[in-house]
């Protein structure tokens, strides 16, 4: 239990350290006074505050998440809409924000915060293309195991609004973008598909800035392992690739590993069976790598994604060690049904939306 609670401190730290508020007030000092905002993905509510705190209650306009759009003041207009698939508020979210962009007069300065899940959640779709036409796309691209770039890049395909479409519509004097990035590469042209990318050319002055990463967040994770005492061993952007490859790869570090604490951090991809099972890409990982320290004592490895959300669950990922792999452990694995084994493992780990997403963290504790 110590070590589970150690862990959980650790990836917190990581969390916290990239939290939307926090991450996006700490970039407003050098942001001159927009006249409107936009704010589109799961980390779009607490941006959105950091920001109205700054300036003063200007006209904002939040695209996020079931779930993430609490909080907010109440002239502050909220469209909840459906990750990782879309749904007809996907479509009218999107509109809301074209619009909302081609209003702006030739003077305005918009103040556009984009963060992961854009892709899912804002859609506009080019002439000819009907929801059932996106929903189709999402559910291949999300079984196939493509990286977050492939997918970004079919999904651009068939939008108005992203791969810099949105802000092309853009007529006034100036847009600052603030981002915070759940990509490799902190690229803003495959964070949310490109939702915030500034076009070229353009005739306004754009100015846009990764505000938080993975980076950011491993750094702060480490900082906590040292304040506890623990030997940091590992700190890397190592888990984008297929979640078997990724388990194989870490299995004999983690086995082998002394006593400390190894932090790593990406986005794992996994193909789906034709029917699966209740589970995530974290959920999956953390029993593929429970596999791997099967027996193993005093090792505790806490898997989550840092939005809190792990695929179509509540549970941001799970905390195994050398007990949880057991009797049907390979039956929910080759059936992605990773999180109804958890659950009944008691291995689970919840934390509710955290207002921010910048990919997945694994913390790893010998002791």
């Amino acid at each position: 239990m110590e070590q589970r609670q150690k862990a959980t401190r650790i990836w917190q730290a990581g969390v916290d350290a990239v939290g939307g508020y926090a991450a996006t007030l700490s970039a407003l000092n050098d942001v001159e006074q927009p006249n409107q905002i936009l704010a589109v993905g799961k980390a779009a509510a607490a941006m959105t505050r950091a920001a109205l705190d700054h300036f003063g209650p200007l006209p904002a306009l939040v695209v996020t998440k079931d779930g993430h759009g609490d909080a907010l003041p109440d002239h502050v207009r909220v469209i909840e809409a459906s990750h990782p698939v879309p749904d007809i508020r996907s479509l009218q979210a999107g509109r809301a924000l074209r619009e909302m962009v081609q209003s702006m007069g030739s003077s305005s300065h918009l103040l556009l915060l984009a963060s992961g899940g854009a892709s899912s959640l804002a859609e506009d779709l080019v002439p000819g293309k009907t929801l059932a036409n996106l929903e189709q796309l999402n559910r291949k691209l999300l079984s196939e195991g493509l990286n977050i770039s492939e997918m970004n890049a079919e999904r651009r395909k068939l939008s108005q609004i992203k791969g810099s479409g949105l802000l092309a519509q853009f007529k006034g004097e100036k847009a600052t973008v603030l981002a915070i990035s759940d990509v490799p590469g902190d690229d803003l042209n495959v964070i949310g598909s490109g939702i915030g990318a500034l076009p070229e050319p353009r005739d306004f002055q754009g100015v846009a800035h990764i505000i938080a990463s993975n980076k950011h967040a491993r750094a702060a994770a480490v900082r906590q392992a040292m304040a506890e005492g623990a030997p940091v061993l590992a700190n890397e952007e190592c888990l984008h690739d297929d979640l078997k490859s990724i388990a194989a790869r870490l299995g004999p570090r983690l086995r082998n590993m002394p006593e400390g604490v190894m932090v790593f951090g990406g986005e794992p991809t996994v193909v789906l069976p034709r029917n699966p099972g209740k589970g995530g890409r974290n959920q999956a990982l953390a029993l593929a790598l429970a596999r791997e320290i099967a027996g193993i004592a005093g090792l505790t490895l806490l898997v989550g994604g840092t939005d809190g959300t792990d695929g179509p669950t509540q549970a941001a990922g799970a905390i195994v060690d050398g007990t949880t792999w057991g009797d049907g452990a390979e039956k929910a694995l080759r059936d992605a049904d990773s999180s109804s084994y958890l659950e009944r493992a008691n291995a689970l780990f919840v934390t509710g939306p955290t207002g921010t997403n910048v990919m997945d963290l694994i913390v790893a504790i010998r002791g």
